[in-house]
């Protein structure tokens, strides 16, 4: 399959693909289970199967979803939209490791990670997000000051996520040195990076001045099963 049909449907991809032992649904829709991320994605977004999706999500559960736009189906509500950038490495190998001080994030620093991700919102994450990738951080004592991970995968691609630094030590650098830990160590086992950023959010002006480059901008949304 092409790089490009990948991309434009990367969750689907993923949730069937590398994380399918991290999902769980039937049909055309798969959510990760809980514990990890929040996410659904369907094989055909302009048709989402939320039939097959709904024995597998309690009411009250609300999910990340992209690329869908209609109505929502009875049942479901759509609780969020706004858009997001899906951004590819279009720079060379970084000549270094800027971050060979970080530390690997293991199963111990599940809670602080979700703890600094709530406080800074990078996007669905959940208590088992890190295990989905490689993920590292700059401790400051106990304190998690910074980290950045992976997250989605498929054949030649991996995702950059979970990228977050504590208001108390922005403006140090942290996160981009562990972005650029991450491109070097995904592009020497020869994947291609790429990531998403919400509209709104600052941080895609320094992606593209790092050497990402704008591929598509989808819709994305939260949706959320109604109690019955």
């Amino acid at each position: 399959m092409k790089r490009n049909e990948l991309l434009d449907h990367i969750f689907w991809h993923t949730l069937t693909g590398a994380h399918a032992r991290h999902a769980s649904g039937s049909g055309g829709a798969r959510r990760y289970t809980p514990g990890f991320s929040p996410i659904v994605a369907f094989a055909d977004p302009a048709r989402p199967d939320f039939a097959a999706l709904e024995p597998h999500c309690a009411p009250g559960e609300q999910f990340y979803c992209d690329s869908w736009s209609g109505a929502a189906p009875p049942g479901w509500r759509i609780a969020a939209e706004s858009t997001m950038f899906r951004m590819v490495w279009a720079g060379a190998m970084p000549a270094d490791d800027p971050a060979p001080d970080a530390i690997a994030l293991q199963p111990q620093h599940a809670a602080q990670a979700v703890e600094l991700a709530a406080l800074c919102k990078p996007g669905p994450f959940g208590i088992r997000t890190i295990e989905l990738g490689d993920y590292f951080g700059y401790f400051d004592g106990e304190r998690l000051m910074a980290m950045a991970g992976e997250r989605l995968r498929a054949p030649g691609l991996c995702e950059i996520s979970g990228v977050c630094t504590h208001p108390d030590y922005q403006g140090r650098g942290l996160a981009k040195r562990l972005i650029v830990k991450l491109i070097r160590r995904q592009l020497q086992r020869g994947d291609t990076p790429f990531l998403h950023v919400m509209r709104s959010n600052e941080a895609h002006a320094l992606y593209l001045r790092m050497g990402f480059a704008d591929y598509r901008e989808t819709v994305v949304r939260v949706v959320e099963r109604e109690e019955t």
